[in-house]
């Protein structure tokens, strides 16, 4: 993992939630969903299938934990998880919490509508009471 480099698409579009131990955890900066997005830090990693099985046990792990603690703090209705990289190649993971009723439902988040930036004070909110669901 000494190599690992964000891609910059995705350190401009995400605020940071916190390291994990083998992703770096990330709330993609659109109010319209909770939208958390874990990053392996593992240099060059682009497909899930490539990775060793014990990396992607040790991901889908974490990956599983986010999803619980999102539902838990959020109560949604829904989590979607994916994880598509046809316009960031770097390997991401995308939690999202859904509702009935929320923007595009029921159809995917990808490409729907206007991005809805946090303000400082909403992501800083956010995060604080993700990491308190998470613990």
């Amino acid at each position: 993992m000494t190599d690992f480099k964000l891609d910059e698409r995705l350190e401009a579009d995400t605020h940071l939630v916190c390291e994990l131990e083998n992703c770096s955890l990330r709330l993609l900066d659109d109010t319209r969903w909770p939208w958390l997005v874990l990053v392996p830090r593992i240099a060059g990693a682009e497909e899930w299938h490539v990775l060793t099985k014990g990396q992607r046990i040790m991901i889908d792990d974490e990956v599983a934990r986010v999803a619980s603690a999102l539902k838990e703090m959020t109560g949604c209705q829904k989590i979607n998880i994916a994880s598509i990289g046809n316009m960031v190649r770097q390997l991401h993971i995308h939690v999202v919490a859904r509702n009935e009723g929320d923007a595009n439902w029921p159809g995917p988040v990808w490409g729907f509508g206007t991005r809805e930036p946090y303000d400082v004070d909403s992501a800083t909110t956010f995060i604080e009471s993700f990491k308190s669901a998470f613990s």
